[in-house]
């Protein structure tokens, strides 16, 4: 299955990152690929919670999920929006950062709220709170299709091995992480971190990026490390994406993921034991 990964550089315009994305994803099905992934918040990366409260809208009035949506069932491919900012339905003020699975049809045929949130102190001059402004998800979600059982998860999930490997458990073979991972920490982990991943559960990693600079205003700025990447279940990594944006395509074969699994067969002998006091 030609599978292709879109490589962003969102901004705080959701109409400018809607158009920016439509002409990747187009270009991904000149391509021929079948299954196309972006990375998350496609649609907007904002400076404050003010300007996300401004721009961003409710997931049933989002134009760049309409058109996501409109775009898979006219061409008859797989869309995996990586997720987008959407205004919660649970909390007042307050956002849910949500991954989108679009069926050739056009019908959203799984969703997934981010479960662990950004928050970090990188450094004095760099930190994040994503729970300022996001609500966290609570429920893993496997999407069961006809391409194969998706495992579905957004970018600092990444760092939480058991969230993956009860996705494998249940029968994951297709982990996506799509990320918007700063340029600092990506330079330090990202492609071990995504090398394990797929290593450990024995199947494929798919993790489209955002990449390079969002925003500078008042002295600061965003910045993200790009690299989008897809993984072997042998821990190959396929393709690299690089820095800048665009389309990168690479052959699924889901049939790799039981060779893994047969050689190494760790996801069924987990081991019962009694954790240090």
């Amino acid at each position: 299955m030609k599978t292709a990964l879109v490589q962003l550089t969102s901004t705080e315009v959701p109409a400018d990152s809607l158009a920016a994305c439509e002409r990747l994803v187009l270009e991904a099905i000149e391509q021929d690929a079948s299954f196309i992934l972006t990375p998350e918040v496609s649609n907007c990366i904002a400076p404050s919670k003010a300007v996300l409260t401004e721009v961003l809208c409710r997931e049933e009035d989002d134009p760049f999920l309409a058109r996501m949506r409109a775009i898979a069932a006219k061409a008859g491919v797989w869309v995996m929006i990586g997720s987008l900012g959407v205004k919660s339905e649970k909390v007042a003020g307050k956002f849910a950062n949500r991954s989108f699975l679009i069926s050739p049809k056009g019908k959203i045929e799984a969703k997934y709220d981010k479960i662990h949130m950004f928050d970090v102190d990188i450094s004095e001059s760099e930190s994040y709170r994503e729970s300022a402004t996001y609500e966290r998800g609570d429920k893993a979600v496997l999407a069961e299709t006809d391409i194969g059982k998706i495992g579905m998860s957004i970018c600092y999930d990444l760092r939480f091995p058991h969230l993956f490997r009860s996705l494998a458990q249940a029968g994951a073979e297709i982990l996506t992480i799509p990320a918007a991972f700063a340029e600092t920490t990506g330079q330090a982990h990202w492609h071990a971190l995504l090398r394990a991943r797929a290593i450990e559960n024995g199947a494929y990693v798919i993790a489209p990026a955002q990449t390079g600079t969002h925003y500078e205003k008042d002295g600061k700025e965003r910045r993200t490390y790009g690299h989008s990447l897809a993984v072997s279940p042998w821990g190959e990594v396929l393709v690299d994406a690089g820095t800048e944006t665009g389309v990168t395509c690479f052959e699924l074969d889901l049939s790799e993921v039981a060779k893994a699994r047969k050689r190494v067969g760790s996801l069924t002998q987990l081991s019962v034991f009694e954790a240090p006091q």
